[in-house]
């Protein structure tokens, strides 16, 4: 942490990093206005030629609005590179101004320009009065990537534009009245001078003409080289460290502690998360950072007491990062002591509990589940449960290759509510359900993660397509039935997302906000499974714990719910083809 950080930021200091910002949406905003509405456009463009100048980044167009866009929300996010960037270029700009209106009296006689000094002045007096509320680190590879892009992307850029021109010159030759003749690098120089200019000057290249789509094709690949230059110049730390054995040695010691308060703690052992423990090492929050968000799940591990620390910590790196710090899965407990520290609530939905002391088939209510239950018990299906550590070598690979066999998809899905892994050595406290038709062939298995001394968290559910109709339901009422020859008094079932709505929407008398709700739910769920998880879970008539999901700004809840879908295997991000991916190479080998 810088000196400046270090420092209180007082109010002036706010205000004057928020002028900055608000400054620069502004200029986009005319930007882009002036892009759509032509006559306003040529006016800003006349005000900035000759003798005139305007305000800082206030030249109108899409290319100008998209880089004064781009500074902005690099701006807002308190990135330390763009305060740079924009004290810079707005210092140079002052001075070629002082130097102008210093030397040339037909530039001091023109308010505008006066104006356009004063713009430029206060913004950046405003960066160096509110130097120290940017922070945000970036990543110490980002100057190299950035000078990489713009190398080989002006080069391949230069070389397309190249073969646009060659394609598409119609230039004449007026003495033979044939096709002007133009050389390779005469093509090139073409292509570069458009790529940097958006004004060229055609009288230096007499035997090159060419169609207006292609000069603007031209400057379009130069605004995507210059947003790409951008992205790679101000890119946040795409992550931290992994979880250490040593860390995980700590993390479970405060598991065998506190295990017991929160049915998500044992998903905190994920190797693909950080974590953070607080400066007493009582309490930790574990996290993975997702497309500039830091995304933690269920509540802080450790004595409560101690969740505060950990949650300063946890603030202050995301903060340093420019990240947006999230929670997804807390519970109401949680999901308190986070508000405490600045972050906003709400409520995505409920975890299912089943009490196994408590739990029975019998009753009128349950008729439909015994009746499923018994069907699939009488078609010989047979369940077998054991801890992962009483399990033969041998056969803990035959579950996990069936396992893998049965899998839907080749994405592993899960982050809040889903362990990443099957048959770790130090899982060995996980719990076993298999499942075998009449002829003893193992058709499906299950498998839970300790909550606590007396519980367990459904972590995995894979079963043979081919196996009979019910077989989940058959194995989690065994599981639930027989939970005492594992010691278990409550089992936490899948999450079921916005519950409430479906359960008080069907209601007689529900509003028509809620009904519609209820139905875009219901739309959705043909893809997403949203409502038949509720009744999936509703049929073993839980205790229902809300779950909440925390954020710091409103304006990144399109992001957080973009990275979370991310980290729960619901969306990919764009990359290499998967016959290009590293892995498949090596596995065709």
């Amino acid at each position: 942490m810088s000196p400046d950080e270090d420092r209180p930021r007082g109010p002036w200091s706010e205000r004057a990093a928020a002028f900055g910002v608000w400054y620069l949406r502004i200029v986009t905003f005319v930007n882009l206005l002036s892009a759509v509405w032509v006559s306003f456009g040529n006016d800003i463009r006349r005000h900035n030629i000759e003798e005139f100048f305007t305000p800082y980044l206030l030249t109108a167009g899409f290319a100008s609005g998209a880089f004064s866009l781009f500074l902005s929300v690099t701006l807002r996010r308190r990135k330390r590179a763009a305060w740079i960037l924009n004290l810079a270029l707005s210092g140079l700009l002052l001075l070629l101004f002082g130097f102008a209106l210093a030397a040339a009296p037909e530039f001091r006689g023109h308010a505008q320009n006066w104006v356009s000094l004063a713009l430029t002045l206060v913004f950046f007096v405003a960066l160096v009065v509110g130097r120290r509320e940017f922070y945000a680190k970036g990543d110490r590879a980002n100057p190299k990537l950035a000078a990489v892009t713009a190398a080989g992307g002006l080069l391949a850029a230069s070389l397309l534009a190249a073969l646009l021109v060659t394609v598409t010159n119609t230039a004449q030759d007026a003495s033979a009245g044939s096709v002007a003749s133009s050389t390779v690098c005469e093509r090139w120089r073409y292509g570069v001078m458009r790529l940097v200019s958006l004004t060229a000057d055609d009288h230096a290249f007499p035997g090159i003409d060419t169609p207006n789509w292609v000069n603007v094709a031209i400057n379009v690949l130069s605004t995507a080289l210059l947003v790409a230059v951008l992205w790679a110049a101000f890119r946040s730390v795409r992550s931290t460290d992994p979880i250490t054995e040593d860390d995980e040695e700590r993390l479970r010691a405060l598991l065998a502690r506190h295990g017991d308060r929160d049915s998500l703690g044992y998903f905190a052992l994920r190797r693909d998360k950080s974590v953070l423990f607080s400066p007493s090492g009582k309490a930790a929050v574990t996290y993975r950072v997702v497309g500039g968000v830091s995304l933690a799940s269920g509540d802080p591990l450790g004595d409560p007491e101690a969740w505060p620390g950990a949650i300063e910590v946890w603030l202050a790196e995301a903060r340093a990062h420019g990240w947006a710090p999230a929670v997804m899965g807390a519970s109401e407990e949680g999901g308190t002591i986070y508000a405490r520290h600045g972050l906003d609530a709400l409520e995505l939905g409920d975890e299912a509990i089943v009490d196994a002391e408590e739990f029975t088939l019998g009753g009128r209510a349950m008729r439909t589940v015994r009746q499923a239950y018994n069907r699939v018990q009488r078609a010989g299906y047979t369940v077998r449960i054991r801890r992962h550590e009483d399990i033969p070598a041998p056969e803990l690979d035959r579950l996990l290759r069936l396992a893998d066999d049965w899998r839907d998809g080749e994405t592993e899905r899960g982050f809040s509510m889903a362990l990443g892994r099957l048959g770790d050595p130090g899982d060995g406290r996980c719990v076993m359900l298999e499942c075998a038709d009449e002829k003893g062939v193992p058709r499906a298995l299950l498998s839970f993660v300790p909550w606590g001394a007396k519980g367990l968290s459904l972590d995995l559910m894979r079963r043979d397509r081919d196996s009979e109709n019910g077989l989940m339901e058959f194995m989690v009422l065994e599981m639930i039935q027989r939970a005492k020859e594992v010691e278990i008094t409550q089992i936490s079932l899948n999450f079921a997302m916005f519950r409430s709505v479906f359960e008080r929407g069907s209601r007689l008398g529900a509003g028509p906000v809620l009904r519609l709700w209820r139905s875009l739910l219901s739309f959705f769920s043909r893809w997403w499974q949203i409502e038949s998880l509720y009744r999936a879970n509703a049929k073993y008539r839980p205790i229902w714990e809300p779950r909440y999901m925390l954020f710091e700004k409103s304006t990144d809840l399109l992001r957080i719910g973009i990275a979370a879908a991310r980290a729960e295997g619901f969306l990919e991000a764009p990359g290499l083809p998967k016959w290009l991916n590293r892995k498949h190479l090596e596995n065709m080998r």
